[in-house]
């Protein structure tokens, strides 16, 4: 029996010890690999995250891989040495899984670094800032993912609606909401839902900064429930998909917007805001602002800039059939619009960027521009600047030295200017972010 009872304790340690040695092998094979990943994006220069992002206290870090699991993009983080690190600084965008997952609270999410500053104007709990009645929701206060945006905007109105409950103000808008993008859009539904008075305006097209993404785009999205419409069950869609769904929404609710109105001044007085458009002239109780950080376009500031054929954003590649196009900037937008007008015949694509590797764009689209590169469908011009635009040509310059080069199109994807003189005029706080949340 003694015997019978060893011979089973030997088998149990031993499958125990494969079991442990198994474990150990994986981890050290995931860790390697997290390890050669971190270090292939140092040496590509991709180490400034440019979203919300997660920093991980090592001296909470019990390296449980909780975080890197729950990361709906993968990859973004790992576990060296034991401890969970952000490896792919610049494909994290902002999910904050990661801290929900983290049973040792060692992670904060937070905006920018101490190298580079991002501007986020300040709002309390409620989305309220700190001039009383106005609120902000979405990528302007930093949450740039489509269903964070639209949870933001239901939010937001919900505390519009407590705020001005018992406030007395005859003729005045219950809340006037300024962007219909995702977060304007949800804001709206449930404006309509609780059967507020109110009025959206919006200055450019619907559907805010997803209008502007490149036709084809694919949109992750998780599903949400929108008010009034319910759950939408959403996953991953096209730009084209996505806003032939809102649309539909908006014609069932019979939901109304403003289109081309900026706003130009706020006034309030006596807890009531006068403001007015290039249009219009409104009086409201709230304002809601879902206005995005895009702003206003980014541009270039060298002569021949005011020529026609300089847009900022990509509607429709097959415009450039035949024809000799440059694109500007380093950014998701540019790589999508330089990889996708690579795609239409006849054309000679130029993909222009200051910098010596793209620094803010994924590896998804980095891998589209090396194709393209390598089919020889584009013509990528790192460390480059534009000097001129002419009307048949643009001249560039690379390491010192000037090049011309045929043209019919340029497509400037610098990014937009968030519109902080705007927000600080109506006395909103806006505090650069250095790595705090």
């Amino acid at each position: 029996m003694t015997e019978l009872y060893q011979k089973n304790w030997l088998i149990y340690g031993l499958l125990a010890f494969t079991f442990f040695a198994i474990y150990l092998l994986k981890k050290r094979y995931h860790e390697r690999q997290s390890q050669a990943r971190k270090i292939q994006e140092i040496e590509a220069g991709l180490i400034e995250p440019h979203s919300l992002h997660p920093v991980i206290d090592a001296n909470k870090c019990l390296g449980c891989a909780a975080c890197v699991t729950a990361c709906p993009e993968g990859d973004i983080l790992g576990i060296i040495n034991g401890k969970a690190e952000l490896v792919a600084p610049t494909h994290c965008i902002g999910h904050g899984a990661c801290q929900k997952a983290c049973p040792f609270d060692a992670i904060d999410l937070v905006f920018g670094t101490e190298k580079r500053g991002v501007d986020i104007p300040h709002v309390d709990a409620n989305f309220e800032t700190n001039v009383p009645g106005i609120f902000i929701a979405g990528e302007l206060g930093g949450m740039g993912l489509i269903r964070n945006a639209v949870e933001q905007g239901k939010q937001a109105l919900n505390n519009v609606t407590e705020r001005i409950r018992d406030q007395k103000a005859d003729g005045a808008l219950d809340v006037l909401i300024v962007g219909a993008g995702p977060s304007g859009f949800s804001a709206s539904l449930a404006a309509l839902e609780k059967k507020l008075s109110f009025v959206t305006l919006e200055q450019e097209s619907f559907g805010g900064t997803v209008a502007h993404y490149p036709r084809g785009k694919v949109v992750m999205t998780q599903p949400v429930k929108l008010p009034i419409y319910g759950k939408a069950n959403f996953r991953e869609t096209t730009k084209e998909k996505l806003l032939e769904f809102w649309q539909e929404v908006k014609a069932k609710t019979d939901l109304k917007i403003q289109y081309g109105e900026r706003v130009i001044h706020v006034d309030r007085k006596d807890g009531v805001f006068s403001i007015k458009t290039e249009k219009n002239n409104y009086v409201a109780k709230s304002i809601l602002l879902a206005i995005g950080r895009r702003g206003t376009p980014r541009k270039l500031g060298v002569p021949g800039e005011d020529q026609e054929k300089v847009v900022y954003n990509l509607i429709d590649p097959e415009q450039y059939a035949n024809k000799h196009v440059l694109v500007v900037g380093g950014g998701d937008s540019a790589l999508e619009a330089a990889a996708a007008i690579s795609c239409v015949d006849g054309t000679t694509v130029s993909l222009s960027y200051r910098k010596e590797a793209f620094g803010r764009a994924k590896q998804k689209n980095r891998q589209n521009v090396d194709i393209a590169q390598s089919e020889g469908r584009l013509n990528l011009i790192l460390s480059s600047t534009v000097k001129s635009i002419n009307e048949d040509s643009v001249t560039l310059e690379q390491d010192g030295v000037e090049m011309t080069l045929k043209n019919d199109g340029i497509i400037v994807c610098a990014g937009g200017i968030l519109p902080t003189s705007f927000l600080k005029e109506i006395g909103i706080n806006v505090e650069t972010k250095y790595g705090t949340a």
